[in-house]
């Protein structure tokens, strides 16, 4: 169970967080992240 400023953020019964509303959001921002840095990676070797 972590506790940032008196939030509950990952209920007991899901280690994972994937769950939470807060563990969904940090999923989704890795997600976009990682297809921003592939774009980016891929548009540059195409420049070449």
């Amino acid at each position: 169970m972590i506790v940032v400023s008196g939030f509950l953020l990952l209920a007991q019964g899901d280690p994972t967080g994937f769950s939470s509303p807060v563990g969904r959001i940090v999923v989704l921002l890795a997600l976009l992240s990682s297809l921003v840095v592939l774009l980016r990676w891929w548009w540059q070797q195409r420049r070449r």
